[in-house]
């Protein structure tokens, strides 16, 4: 089995990927390009620019990805999904000249990312090598120009899926909330807390809201529909902070 290096590329812009990427798609000799359905060829778009800009003369694979079965149970469903990709990776690799496989991956392949776990189903299994990308926790921050933590504060790093079950977490000061399909926010008591949103973060449709949540929640929501159907996709994340401290309130009056 061929090596498979998997390279962070960001969220959307050419310019997040580091020169280390830049050199890894050219020293490729094979990329590999998910498709991901109708209407998202926009995603796909975005992956053959980042590779016509960084000069790559690698042989260009596409693959189309599975769809996951809503009828399944959520861990079931994600075990037989991650498994028929690892399934349509080597697939897509077999008889590929001598060289690196190379595949783009969103952010960065080791955060909220499963495409090391999928690395991990591949029979036989390559020789792996991970080049790091911005992730959309650091585009959304810089987006804002607002730091991540506040001074000598804990950072919680979660999913939407987690926020509707178990609500804020105890003792948090900041919330950072990724793969967040249904504004999981909304469950949430408003009372002091601000938010700082982004979706397409680092692409030219970026579009970013930030205040108190009990006043930009609902702008957020419909924003977000709209997007989703303008584009056919979305990609969003958001910061959650409570006003507990100095530093906090001049944080939101900034975002106001």
């Amino acid at each position: 089995m061929d090596d498979l290096w998997l390279i962070g590329i960001g969220t959307g812009s050419p310019a997040h990927v580091t020169l280390e990427g830049l050199q890894a798609l050219r020293d490729a000799t094979v990329i590999l390009v998910p498709h991901k359905g109708e209407g998202k060829d926009a995603l796909a778009a975005l992956r053959y620019g980042i590779i016509e800009a960084s000069g790559a003369q690698a042989e260009v694979r596409s693959f189309d990805y599975p769809v996951r079965d809503p009828a399944l149970p959520y861990n079931r469903r994600v075990i037989e999904w991650h498994d028929e990709i690892a399934r349509r990776w080597v697939a897509a690799m077999q008889s590929a000249p001598p060289g690196p496989v190379a595949l783009l991956v969103w952010g960065d392949p080791a955060l909220y990312d499963s495409t090391l776990r999928i690395a991990e189903r591949m029979v036989p299994r390559p020789r792996l090598r991970v080049v790091p990308g911005i992730t959309a926790i650091q585009a959304l921050t810089a987006a804002h120009a607002i730091p991540l933590n506040t001074v000598n504060g804990p950072v919680k790093i979660t999913t939407g899926r987690q926020l509707r079950d178990h609500g804020w977490p105890e003792d948090e000061e900041t919330v950072v909330v990724m793969l967040d399909a249904e504004c999981s926010f909304q469950g949430l008591d408003p009372e002091g807390l601000q938010i700082w949103w982004g979706a397409y973060l680092g692409s030219e449709a970026q579009a970013l809201e930030a205040g108190s949540l009990a006043k930009v929640g609902g702008r957020i929501m419909e924003r977000r529909a709209e997007l989703r159907a303008r584009h056919g996709w979305i990609m969003d994340t958001y910061l959650l902070r409570r006003l507990c401290c100095p530093e906090g309130a001049s944080q939101l009056r900034r975002a106001r």
